[in-house]
């Protein structure tokens, strides 16, 4: 066990990124779970990740602006074809998603066939690198997530599909960059999954759930010299599947 490795310079931002992302992801989640589309989260990451890849392909630098465009624009463009397959085909939905998800990955894949650091590239987007956040990132992600849930809580979540599913993929896209697509997913669907038979605390609970999971897997991560998405990953399932009785006493 390290315990040199319990550094706040490297935890604190990783902890409060976390708690950013599960500040839109928990309310979207309940609201993925409720609608039965479990796996738009995975879909729409991969194919804002598939921007990524795209964009890393033209020789555009990491960070840069056009890489930011080219992942919301792939995410937008495919929450779009998504909310029109829903509205033409509703009853297969869930298979379209899916099959949305295995096409992108597929074609991420091919693009980096050639690349030499593309065990690399891949790693980085679905584990993510949570640890190498800094709190100068963090700033604009608290101005899009802040804007985030205001249209949620004010107009989304009793209004249109369509907005849904925009402010969907907007919100995926940062995230994935942030935390990769294991998180997003985890941080969507464990909280959701934790509290879905809760009553009116359920959405605070999620949140607590979420905030223990993100806290206690950098701890672990950090002390047992483990990748910190991957163990944060578990630390949420088992703090969700220890949290029943407490959940339904709610």
């Amino acid at each position: 066990m390290n315990l040199e490795g319990l550094d706040t310079s490297i935890l604190g931002p990783a902890f409060v990124a976390g708690l950013l992302v599960l500040s839109t992801h928990v309310p979207l989640g309940r609201r993925v779970l409720a609608r039965g589309i479990i796996f738009i989260d995975l879909a729409i990451a991969q194919i804002a990740g598939l921007g990524v890849i795209a964009a890393h392909a033209f020789g555009w630098e990491a960070g840069d602006w056009t890489v930011q465009a080219t992942a919301f624009g792939a995410a937008l463009g495919g929450a779009l074809l998504l909310y029109w397959c829903e509205r033409r085909w509703p009853e297969v939905q869930e298979a379209i998603i899916g099959t949305a998800f295995i096409l992108a990955a597929s074609a991420g894949i091919l693009m980096l066939a050639g690349n030499p650091h593309a065990g690399e590239h891949l790693k980085d987007l679905m584990v993510g690198q949570i640890l190498w956040v800094d709190y100068q990132q963090l700033p604009i992600i608290v101005g899009l997530y802040a804007l985030v849930l205001i249209l949620w809580f004010g107009l989304v979540r009793h209004g249109n599909h369509l907005f849904f599913y925009l402010l969907f993929a907007v919100t995926v896209t940062a995230s994935v960059q942030l935390v990769g697509v294991y998180l997003v997913f985890a941080s969507l669907i464990i909280p959701a999954l934790a509290v879905r038979k809760a009553g009116t605390n359920g959405l605070w609970i999620a949140y607590g759930i979420g905030a223990a999971g993100y806290g206690l897997g950098l701890l672990l991560s950090a002390m047992l010299d483990m990748p910190a998405g991957a163990m944060i990953v578990l630390t949420l399932a088992c703090i969700a599947i220890l949290s029943p009785r407490f959940v339904m006493s709610a």
